[in-house]
């Protein structure tokens, strides 16, 4: 299979690709730091990181439990401000592209307002962030979101009537509401059963090659990682860095049938000894 031979040719004869990159991405992070403080002692969680995700690619970041992945995520949306280093999303401030809309959240709790139902959740980002809006302009775009999720005559449900893989369809409707560059998603799957994360998982592909939207996804699964990513950083270390930048190259669009590919398996391989060597350096 070509797809095999390219990935097999990239682990095989270069090794993984190194970590960072020269030339800025749409998003491009720059030795990034990150010290926290317990009981006024330094401790420093990310240690000269550098990422560079180019505009319309779909990456992931992985490593252990605890390693840093969710911070270095807030440091890319602007929510934590990195200790040393920068951090340009689309030439901006991460917090400068917050405003103008330009980054999309997602996280692992979906965090549906109870009183609203699913097209009103959707819309509710779009109508905080734009006072010009009306609400039916708003929901209008909720609405054709809701569908590219697979949401289309759920609009009037609302959170407790929806399962936990539909109330994660609206929360990544409500970021795509805001026409996002960039969307970065933190676990989002992970708290659904595995076959509903695989659902959601090729739901998510769908919306990527559709769209065309920046994707930066944190996840713990391999398997994810892989089938999900045109690219994969692994984090790891203590304090955490990019161990490596592990290039996915299965040819798209991706179908489920791709596990079988032996490159999905020699890439599956080097993640899992790179993951393994990520635990290995930290402190027991």
């Amino acid at each position: 299979m070509s797809g095999a031979l390219s990935v097999v040719h990239v682990l095989d004869a270069a090794g993984a690709a190194p970590a960072g990159s020269a030339t800025p991405g749409l998003v491009d992070a720059r030795d990034i730091s990150v010290d926290f403080y317990l009981d006024g002692v330094r401790q420093r969680v990310l240690d000269d990181i550098t990422l560079s995700v180019p505009t319309g690619s779909f990456v992931s970041l992985i490593g252990p439990s605890g390693c840093g992945k969710s911070t270095l995520l807030k440091v890319l949306a602007g929510l934590i401000a990195p200790t040393e280093g920068q951090v340009l999303v689309n030439g901006m401030e991460p917090h400068a592209a917050a405003k103008r809309r330009v980054i999309g959240l997602a996280f692992q709790d979906p965090t549906l307002l109870p009183w609203k139902n699913a097209i009103e959740n959707a819309a509710f980002l779009l109508m905080t962030a734009d006072d010009a809006i009306s609400q039916a302009d708003a929901e209008a775009r909720a609405a054709a979101m809701l569908k590219l999720v697979g949401l289309d005559g759920a609009e009037r449900k609302m959170p407790s009537q929806l399962s936990g893989g539909m109330r994660q369809r609206v929360a990544i409707a409500r970021a795509l509401a805001l026409d996002p560059q960039v969307l970065l998603m933190d676990e989002p799957f992970g708290a659904l059963d595995a076959i509903t994360r695989e659902e959601m998982s090729r739901c998510l592909l769908e919306i990527w090659q559709r769209t065309k939207k920046t994707i930066v996804l944190v996840t713990h699964s391999i398997e994810e990682a892989v089938f999900l990513s045109g690219e994969v950083h692994v984090m790891g270390g203590a304090p955490a860095r990019i161990l490596e930048t592990l290039p996915i190259a299965l040819p798209q669009p991706r179908t489920p049938d791709c596990i079988t590919d032996p490159a999905f398996k020699a890439a599956q391989q080097r993640l899992r000894s790179l993951l393994i060597e990520g635990h290995q350096r930290r402190p027991a």
